[in-house]
């Protein structure tokens, strides 16, 4: 990753997508970008043009011409990086944009790091670093749920939160630090009543942002739901039905499913990575065997469970049975009754005496819907349909559980009477916590590691 010192250099990258398609855009960032895209480019001056314009004309290395192309120009400091900005659209050719790079550098760029456009955004006061790091989870999310809670972050809803909570405290330990200098005399500039009181507020929404990030993780990266249930009771159907296409085999041969098949299916904007298993029963063969306990793995490993029961060759005390089971696994399920199309309107009847048993026809895609109502209510997205910060970084839960430590070691000092060193040191201990989530507390390390994920061109 670059150093400071690097900051100076202007860079250039690929920004869309390597391969061949209509358009190709190339990034360039720093004080020479609009000049080294001039001394190539013919058509206007384009250091005599004002920002937020477009300008048409071609790249030519010497007299070669070398594409016909379309120049954006962002003069600082109005653009993404508060740097001078040039993004030049080329045809899509993997020849063409590779030689308008190589002509850039060899007229002063040089190529970009993993994430540097963004780093640079960050240190030159764009954003700060939860707001950066949200600009990755937004060129990564591909469900809907995923897409607002990238959006709410970039645009500083989680940052304005951390950032006030943090204001909060730096009042009280200022005063804290101003009791260490007049200790001689016993004075008290910051009552214990009332920092106990902000203690306790900021550290319930520091728990509630904690305690936010299951569904945040859920939102981010899916949620892995297994399809399980005994042989031939329909789950590679379900599967199918589900996705639409036939993913899984179906046979009415017992034991078809030997290892575990996975897709990805999008539910009103969230992703639940499916999993079918399979079947569960005293296994026939060695291989299935394995089948049988890898099943039972993932059942354990997952945040969802759809466990199928066959209607037709299952009584309502087996089902029980096997409810009772699932209930001391500790996770949540839906129980579904399959193959409603093949029982009676009495047997029907009798199911309904299950509680929350929903039945469907996975072969005939009845009532699928409504299992997917139910898939959702499971996932429970209230809170954050209704706009609640949701935590979806895992850097910024491990920092917030650390402020969670702090705090209470503060509420801990207040309450024995700790000295004002150490009280002060508590306070600055959680404020430095929250301080790594927005950026104000930073090494060269952490930027380093954060922005080496991102993609080259951002």
């Amino acid at each position: 990753m670059s150093t400071i010192s690097d900051q100076q250099d202007t860079i250039v990258a690929l920004s869309t997508p390597p391969g061949v398609g209509a358009i190709g855009v190339i990034r360039l960032s720093g004080k020479n970008a609009i000049e080294i895209v001039n001394n190539v480019f013919h058509g206007k001056d384009l250091t005599q043009q004002p920002s937020h314009t477009l300008h048409f004309g071609s790249l030519r290395d010497g007299k070669e011409i070398v594409d016909e192309v379309v120049v954006s120009l962002f003069v600082e400091p109005h653009s993404y990086t508060k740097e001078n900005v040039v993004e030049v659209s080329c045809h899509g050719s993997n020849y063409i944009l590779q030689r308008a790079i190589k002509l850039f550098i060899k007229n002063g760029a040089r190529l970009a790091q993993p994430g540097e456009f963004t780093r640079r955004a960050f240190l030159n006061g764009q954003f700060d670093l939860a707001q950066a790091e949200a600009v990755a989870d937004l060129i990564h999310s591909d469900n809907e749920s995923a897409h607002m809670a990238a959006m709410n972050q970039m645009r500083g809803g989680f940052s304005e939160k951390i950032r006030n909570l943090r204001q909060e405290l730096i009042h009280f330990a200022s005063m804290i630090e101003l009791e260490l200098d007049f200790s001689e005399e016993d004075v008290e500039f910051a009552s214990r009543d009332d920092l106990k009181k902000l203690t306790n507020n900021i550290l319930k929404v520091v728990t509630d942002l904690i305690d936010s990030f299951n569904l945040g993780n859920v939102i981010k990266n899916g949620v892995p739901t297994v399809i399980a249930g005994k042989p031939n009771a329909g789950k590679s159907t379900l599967l199918n039905t589900l996705l639409n296409e036939e993913k899984a085999i179906v046979s009415d041969i017992p034991g078809t499913t030997r290892d575990f098949i996975e897709d990805e299916i999008h539910i009103e904007g969230v992703s639940f990575r499916f999993i079918d298993t399979a079947g569960i029963r005293e296994a026939k063969d060695k291989i299935e065997a394995i089948g049988v306990s890898r099943t039972k793995e993932k059942m354990l490993q997952a945040s969802l469970i759809i466990y199928l029961f066959d209607l037709s060759q299952e009584s309502i005390a087996e089902i029980n049975k096997e409810i009772n089971i699932l209930e001391n696994l500790g996770i949540p399920f839906i129980k579904v009754g399959n193959k409603l199309d093949v029982i009676s309107k009495d047997q029907q009847s009798e199911f309904q005496s299950i509680e929350d048993l929903i039945m469907i026809s996975a072969g005939n895609k009845e009532h699928i819907e409504a299992l997917k109502k139910k898939i959702i209510d499971k996932v429970n997205l209230e809170g954050f349909k209704t706009g609640n910060t949701i935590v979806t970084n895992l850097r910024h839960y491990e920092s917030l559980v650390n402020t969670q430590k702090a705090l209470e070691d503060v509420l801990r000092g207040i309450d024995s009477q700790a000295s004002n060193d150490l009280l002060a040191l508590d306070i600055r201990q959680a404020l430095h916590f929250l301080g790594e989530i927005t950026g104000e507390i930073t090494t060269e390390d952490l930027l380093g590691n954060i922005f080496s994920k991102f993609c080259i061109g951002k």
